[in-house]
């Protein structure tokens, strides 16, 4: 018997549309099917490649309006922000296109004991992507793009509660001529997924998601003897140093926790601001929290929209009432809201310490973390004291001493100066300890999933 799930709008509550998970028998002839698409699609030429994803990034600005509705209301994000999720889309098939024939081009080498030798960089075969709900249309564009370029095949088993996003994202890169198959949908449960990680015509595995998930995709596809790159979130430090302007500071920490309502693996949470400016910071950060409003995302003057799933919003409520129990204080929020969505108030936690979630765990909603430190250098101790490291920012005027830090201290994989920033194609993205590994962005992600085959023509 086949299952059968809804979609549910967060701001309402109600059923958006029911969907069905295929058949095994279905999934099996998906996934021959992509890898028959791939063998003739990775005897294209790098420049045919690019011409299609550019043709991808020019239907998504073209079906911007309808994507960006349907993400919101699957998801709850607020529209303007789903608009600028599909912006950020489309420059990232913009960029893969123009940049992907030089990046994935052959390199030619010496060698000492022949003629020559050529570096060039095969594409794998079909590549399975099973993706999160909290950027519907990002998540995905982000690892297929780059593994399209690279002349892969690409599934996707995107989050149930993003289906109608995951389907419309195949009919836009169908639509512009990418040959049908080549990136295909499977709506399937986490048991089927196993098998798709276990398949012999899948070649390599990414996600992004949880780090529990991470552990178990990667054991699967371990065994398998499979490539994987793993996006498993964190709990992002950013520093407020001694020499910082508080006033940008807060203005940045604030958008930094509840944008796309403070659903992002690469958000700010953890604000470690040194004793001398903690009190300032601290009045002002609360005073700019409280007067967010949570509403409908659609409208306008909402500040934040609901969180995507109920249950969701449930461990975010246990996770802060743990850290209470366990000595951190409520300075606002921290209260479920009554009636119809699955909204939450920003919440600013203090006296946040080791032991409780809001210190070691990532809290994936609209909630702050606020510690004190005594000085820059245990600021940064304070930052690094994490299981995670995706990614971080470091709020001071003197900007090249904050680069300097972030290279040589910083334990993460991206850092942000007097900014709150997320992806930009031309730059790496991906982190180290319990983040993940791999990475996608700024070429990097065009070469995880290929062969760097070395061909040497010996005297």
């Amino acid at each position: 018997m086949t299952d059968t799930f809804q979609t549910i709008n967060p701001a309402t509550g109600e059923t958006i549309k029911s969907y069905s998970h295929i058949s095994n028998a279905e999934m099996e002839g998906k996934i021959e099917a992509c890898h028959k698409a791939f063998d003739g699609w990775r005897k294209k030429s790098h420049a045919e490649r690019g011409e299609i994803i550019k043709a991808i990034g020019q239907g998504l600005r073209d079906r911007k309006e309808e994507l960006a509705k349907l993400m919101t209301e699957e998801m709850g994000k607020l529209l303007e922000q789903s608009r600028q999720e599909i912006d950020l889309c489309a420059a990232i098939c913009d960029y893969t296109a123009e940049n992907g024939p030089d990046v994935l081009a052959p390199e030619d080498r010496e060698i000492a004991n022949g003629e020559r030798g050529k570096v060039v960089h095969s594409p794998l075969g079909v590549i399975y992507g099973i993706q999160p709900w909290n950027f519907p249309a990002y998540q995905v564009v982000r690892y297929s793009i780059a593994n399209l370029m690279a002349g892969n095949g690409v599934l996707l088993k995107h989050a149930a509660n993003v289906t109608g996003s995951g389907l419309m994202l195949e009919e836009i890169y169908r639509d512009a001529g990418l040959p049908e198959n080549l990136f295909t949908v499977l709506v399937i449960s986490h048991d089927q997924s196993d098998a798709v990680i276990a398949h012999d015509k899948v070649r390599g595995v990414t996600l992004t998601g949880s780090p529990g998930a991470g552990s178990h995709v990667g054991e699967k596809a371990g065994k398998a003897l499979k490539k994987t790159v793993l996006e498993l979130g964190s709990n992002d430090a950013y520093l407020v140093l001694s020499d910082a302007d508080i006033e940008k500071a807060v203005e940045t920490c604030v958008t930094g926790r509840v944008y796309n309502n403070g659903q992002t693996c690469v958000a700010a949470k953890r604000f470690i601001v040194v004793e001398q400016h903690y009190d300032a910071f601290r009045d002002a950060f609360v005073a700019q929290m409280k007067a967010l409003k949570a509403g409908d995302p659609t409208k306008e003057g909402s500040d934040i929209g609901p969180m995507a799933r109920e249950d969701l919003r449930e461990d975010l409520h246990e996770q802060v009432e743990q850290s209470v129990k366990n000595g951190a204080t409520i300075l606002c929020g921290g209260e479920k809201p009554e009636g119809e969505g699955y909204y939450y108030p920003a919440t600013v936690l203090a006296d946040v310490a080791p032991g409780q979630p809001a210190y070691d765990d990532e809290l994936f909603g609209p909630v702050a973390s606020l510690i004190r430190a005594k000085d820059d250098k245990d600021a940064m101790r304070i930052a690094n004291d994490s299981r995670y490291g995706l990614g971080g920012g470091i709020l001071s005027q003197d900007t090249e001493t904050a680069v300097k830090l972030a290279a040589e201290e910083f334990d993460t994989g991206m850092v942000f100066i007097n900014g709150f920033g997320m992806a930009t194609p031309n730059m790496p993205f991906g982190g180290v300890k319990d983040a993940g590994y791999g990475r996608e962005h700024g070429g990097f992600g065009m070469k995880e999933f290929t062969n760097a085959k070395a061909i040497m023509v010996m005297s």
